[in-house]
């Protein structure tokens, strides 16, 4: 271990189409050591894919990030800042390349290298001749059989090969497919010396790292107590101060809008993750260890976090295409909304059941009784059709502007909103596990040199990286006294999504409510909140540290958010749904 200060780690992406200023708010703001940008959530790898495939010229790496570093490449270079993103998508060697040239057109000396080795496309065959079968982690069933063609398949890798390009004397390092937090741990991994024995220090480098991977996420954004969050029109993006032995604080450009709190720090640490076995390429984190306090303004402390040893095993990310879908809003107004929806199903199913593979239509929400305005008796309803084939959807444009005269009384559209003429591609995604030993982690410098990246000295068992079993508490005993209120007005949530399944996290910020919420939100007391996962198989954890209930709702969301045909596509306000419903509260408790 070093004694070196903590590593400051700012952050200036948590996707592709975040805030596109954030490298220059983050230069205006408090000094960082290194900036790290995020850009490749599932959802964004199937349509990186799909246009690569389609436009292979173009490079597969998200060229936004090169319009948003060329203009500041002079200050970083000025201030000896190092620069890590994951905006290689499946070309990281290519856009290491862009930004050279754009380093040289600026007349600097900025070393750039890339890592290597998470794009698997084109070993799948191999993997196969050597019998390692890819099964689908939430069916089994083996990848030969899936019946159509993958384009990408990405290991997720961990933080070291970006630690050996750092070390090596780079000054922005590419990457494709590493994990989220891994753009943390590898910073903070050369920082400090660490090596990939170091687990308690990784796990807490990966905890910050999953903290602040997602950008305004742990300062305010997306968070259910937003209406106390000051400046929350434009919150600031977090760093991670990371010391050696892995402990961190949390915290935001004090210039910025946005807050950092126990709540905020809590959010982030529910969403997306497994259970309280956080399973990364570097180490297994022990979420049940952490422990959070606030130490000042805007200041959360992460006290060391319990690792082992990392997986035997990496994720694999494959998408493929499985044909085509086109999708439009109409909207219907009071009253006779459900009649009204059902002729809309009936009419357009005469014309289009016979034709497409899917045709789904979704009212969305209810219209208000007595309604002061016409906007309150309206009721948006999305119409989608999927097809293996895109000529399957060319009726769909006719078959839905043909009802504006024969449809139901007051059949309209929004005008001002371009009309869906053209079907687009609909990606599916297959998660898997290959044993690392497979997989060649490298990191490769301006020169061409190519530093493999260093391994543990042993991966975990199945013991260490099976979730635990917490048993259902008992139900909280039935009395006459209580009162009805929304569970937002006490608990917190924060949901997302792992591939088909939805997560949800819920907590509560007064102690005093803990055991009411752990007893309420029983297994079958979700299910009562949420009758979409009535039928669901539900995966329940607790963490006493955090007062939070996590649930993993398996199969919510098909087979993930590139193809689910789902309104909310990856689960984001299953969270903030279960908030809105009404649950009964002793009158002894307060809220």
């Amino acid at each position: 271990m070093s004694d070196r200060p903590p590593i400051r780690i700012g952050n200036f992406s948590g996707y592709l189409g975040d805030r596109f200023t954030a490298i220059e708010e983050a230069l205006a703001g408090d000094p960082v050591d290194v900036l790290m940008g995020d850009y490749l959530a599932e959802v964004t790898l199937a349509g990186l894919a799909t246009s690569y495939r389609q436009n292979p010229e173009r490079g597969g790496y998200v060229a936004y990030f090169l319009r948003q570093l060329a203009p500041h490449l002079p200050v970083i270079a000025q201030r000896g800042i190092k620069v890590v993103s994951n905006a290689g998508g499946f070309d990281p060697a290519g856009m290491a390349a862009a930004v050279r040239r754009l380093v040289d057109e600026a007349g600097l000396s900025l070393r750039v290298a890339h890592v290597e080795g998470d794009n698997l496309v084109d070993r799948l065959a191999e993997f196969h001749a050597e019998g390692l079968a890819l099964e689908n982690l939430d069916t089994d069933a083996p990848l030969k059989d899936w019946g159509v063609e993958p384009i990408a398949a990405n290991a997720y890798l961990g933080g070291f090969g970006i630690a050996e390009a750092l070390g090596a004397g780079a000054d922005i390092v590419i990457t494709g497919r590493v994990t989220d937090a891994s753009l943390t741990v590898g910073p903070a991994a050369w920082w400090h010396g660490w090596t990939p024995d170091d687990w308690d220090a990784l796990a807490g480098a990966v905890t910050a790292g999953h903290i602040i991977e997602c950008g305004a996420h742990a300062t305010g954004g997306n968070f259910s107590g937003f209406r106390t969050v000051p400046g929350m029109a434009r919150p600031g993006f977090p760093i991670a101060e990371i010391a050696a032995d892995g402990s961190s604080v949390i915290t935001k450009h004090a210039r910025d809008g946005g807050m950092v709190t126990v709540d905020t720090v809590t959010a982030q640490l529910v969403y997306e993750i497994q259970g309280p076995r956080y399973l990364n390429p570097d180490a297994t984190v022990h979420l049940e260890t952490v422990q959070l306090s606030q130490v000042g303004p805007d200041r959360v402390a992460i006290g060391p976090v319990a690792g082992s040893p990392p997986p035997a095993t990496a994720k694999v990310a494959v998408f493929a295409p499985i044909g085509f879908e086109i999708s439009t809003m109409l909207f219907c107004t009071s009253p006779d909304v459900e009649e009204k929806v059902a002729l809309l199903r009936e009419q357009l199913g005469l014309v289009l059941d016979s034709v497409v593979d899917e045709l789904v239509v979704t009212a969305l929400g209810t219209a208000a009784p007595d309604p002061g305005t016409q906007w309150e008796a309206t009721v948006p309803i999305r119409v989608i059709a999927t097809a293996r084939e895109r000529e399957q959807l060319r009726a769909f444009p006719q078959a839905v502007g043909s009802l504006y005269l024969q449809g139901f009384p007051g059949f309209h559209h929004d005008g001002h909103a371009q009309a869906a003429r053209e079907p687009w591609p609909r990606i599916d995604y297959w998660p898997a596990l290959l044993p690392t030993e497979v997989l060649v982690h490298r990191a490769v410098l301006d020169d061409g040199t190519v530093i493999d990246a260093p391994t543990p000295s042993r991966t975990a068992t199945d013991d260490e990286v099976r979730q635990p079993t917490h048993p259902e508490p008992s139900p909280a005993a039935p009395g006459t006294a209580g009162r009805r209120v929304m569970l937002g007005e006490l608990a917190h949530a924060r949901a997302g999504d792992k591939g088909g399944n939805c997560n949800v996290g819920l907590w509560v910020s007064d102690p005093a409510l803990w055991e009411w919420l752990r007893t309420t939100l029983t297994s079958d007391g979700l299910r009562a909140l949420m009758p979409e996962a009535a039928d669901l198989t539900l995966r329940r954890h607790e963490f006493p540290h955090l007062r939070a209930v996590h649930f993993v709702l398996e199969g919510l969301l098909g087979t993930g958010g590139s193809s689910n045909l789902r309104v909310d596509q990856i689960g984001k306000s299953v969270g903030e749904f279960l908030r809105s419903k009404c649950v009964t509260v002793p009158e002894d408790l307060p809220g």
